[in-house]
């Protein structure tokens, strides 16, 4: 009978122990996360980034090369970790014909069981004619597997469009991408349309909005790079205006989450960028960003790019230095908020309150 209560004694304090020693870990993962730096930039010489959280864990990293001539991948089991994981190269451009020149921007779904990659590109004999395409990858992987080629995902306009990103709201999926979006003057705005399947877009596709503030037109008149984030009953949507030197910036528009999302008139968007040039933080040209979980799957990382520097020589799209960086992003009243005066180590995880 001794024995018996001696084992039950024993059995307790060693359960007591183990519940504190869970509990103890538990928090310190979570402190750790909490005091986590980015180590930025994550990137160098990577515009257009793009990270994805897949429900493995692991994070996957894709964005435009500056030779414009193939699509990469790293995978990595942190954000910080994507800075030494090795590129693992899944499709290069065409020798001839389409997808031959000027690669950009891809982004990387999970949908309907397959990876796919939206990217824009142009023709080898004709680098500016943009347009977007597709791949597809059945693999639970996307740095293994096969890679398809699903064609032109085509757009009604079908002039000059790029930066694909789609979302699903309600058990339907959206795709919000550029276009020409005027008869009258060349400029490039923002499209949405209800998609019938990964690679094809309904046939209502409106226009839901067009660089009209000064800050849009600077170099080009452009609003390109959407990239969603739907918190707070409502779609926020980031996009990028003007050349992609020192005035390229972010801007911000959002619908209420049960309207109609092919009304333009469900689009609000703010007359001033909410991130900009910061030359006291040598940041330039901030902007086509994407968001992300951290570690903690709650907290919203923004992934972007920008240079250090403001002078450029030349054509902006062809100097490489335009580097992956990656900053919390918080939220005030229902609103992101973005921190414009604030560097990355300033929004950082252990800044968050």
């Amino acid at each position: 009978m001794r024995n018996s209560v001696g084992i039950v004694k024993v059995l307790g304090v060693v359960s007591l122990l183990l519940m504190l020693f869970s509990c103890g870990s538990s928090k310190t993962g979570k402190e750790e996360i909490k005091n986590l730096q980015f180590d930025n930039p994550l990137a160098e010489q990577r515009a257009d980034p793009f990270v994805t959280k897949a429900e493995d864990g692991n994070y996957y990293f894709i964005a435009t090369v500056p030779e414009y001539d193939r699509i990469e991948i790293r995978k990595s089991k942190t954000i910080n970790g994507i800075k030494q994981a090795e590129p693992v190269i899944i499709w290069r451009k065409h020798d001839k014909g389409v997808m031959g020149n000027h690669i950009w921007a891809p982004e990387l779904h999970r949908i309907e069981g397959k990876w796919y990659v939206y990217f824009a590109a142009g023709s080898a004999e004709e680098k500016w004619k943009i347009r977007m395409y597709a791949l597809s990858n059945p693999s639970a992987d996307p740095t293994k597997g096969e890679w398809k080629e699903e064609g032109q995902v085509v757009s009604k306009r079908d002039d000059f469009s790029l930066d694909a990103t789609t979302f699903e709201l309600d058990d339907q999926r959206y795709m919000i991408w550029t276009d020409r979006a005027s008869d009258t003057i060349i400029n490039t705005g923002l499209y949405i349309a209800e998609m019938t399947s990964p690679t094809t877009l309904a046939d209502k596709q409106v226009v839901i909005s067009q660089p009209i503030y000064e800050w849009e037109i600077q170099g080009h008149r452009v609003n390109e790079a959407p990239a969603i984030l739907v918190r707070h009953g409502k779609v926020f949507v980031t996009f990028s205006a003007s050349a992609t030197d020192a005035n390229y910036s972010i801007g911000l528009m959002w619908a209420d989450m049960d309207a109609d999302l092919l009304d333009p008139n469900s689009w609000h968007k703010l007359p001033e960028p909410v991130f900009y040039s910061n030359p006291a933080l040598k940041r330039f040209g901030p902007g086509h960003n994407s968001f992300t979980k951290a570690e903690d799957g709650e907290t919203d990382i923004m992934i972007y790019h920008a240079r250090n520097y403001k002078e450029i020589d030349g054509e902006p799209l062809y100097d490489p230095n335009r580097h992956t960086r990656a900053r919390v992003l918080k939220w005030k009243d229902g609103m992101p908020f973005f921190g414009q005066e604030l560097s990355d180590k300033e929004m950082s995880m252990e800044n968050i309150k």
